[in-house]
Order: structure tokens, then sequence, then C-alpha cells
């Protein structure tokens, strides 16, 4: 007997978790050395881009209180760094 539907018990992911996939896969392809250490740090790279993304940072001058929060917008670019120094630190010990 046939499977009938033979992808319905495959696991749809998030558009998320799919753009980290693809990216990760794109990274690790384009630099072609495939090692567990580039794939955790394409992996964080992309994961970055999702989760805390670069942003251009906003002209100061120009903000109000409500409109640009320098601390939130710190925050966020500490965060993107830490990430990516994990990465670049998994990257080096390859």
């Amino acid at each position: 007997m046939t499977d009938q539907f033979p992808d319905a018990t495959k696991m749809v992911l998030s558009p998320a978790a799919q753009a980290v996939l693809n990216k990760t896969a794109e990274q690790v392809l384009a630099d072609r050395r495939i090692n567990m250490e580039h794939i955790a740090a394409a992996a964080l790279r992309a994961a970055a881009d999702q989760v805390v993304p670069h942003i251009e940072e906003p002209d100061w001058g120009a903000c109000n209180y409500m409109k640009c929060d320098i601390e939130l917008y710190t925050d966020h670019q500490r965060k993107r760094a830490q990430l990516l120094a994990i990465a670049a630190e998994l990257e080096a010990a390859s």
C-alpha cells in the first residue's frame, strides 16, 4: 500500500527557523568548509539576523524620547555583538 500523504508527517518550520536553516546552508556552502564549528557559527549568525537584526544607528539629533531609545538600541547592539563574537570564536577554533 502506498502512502497517499508522503509529506504529511514532516514538521513545518516557522519562517524564522526556516530562514536560519536556509542562511546556514548558504553560508556553509559558500565557504566550502563543512565542519561543526563553521556550521555552528553560520547558524549563530543566521539566528542573530532573525532575533537581533542589524539596524542602522538612528539620527540621535533628530530623535525625541518617544521616538528613539538609546538604551534599547545599545542593548540590542550588545546582544548582537555577543552572538557574533561567539560565531567568530567558533570559526577561529576550527
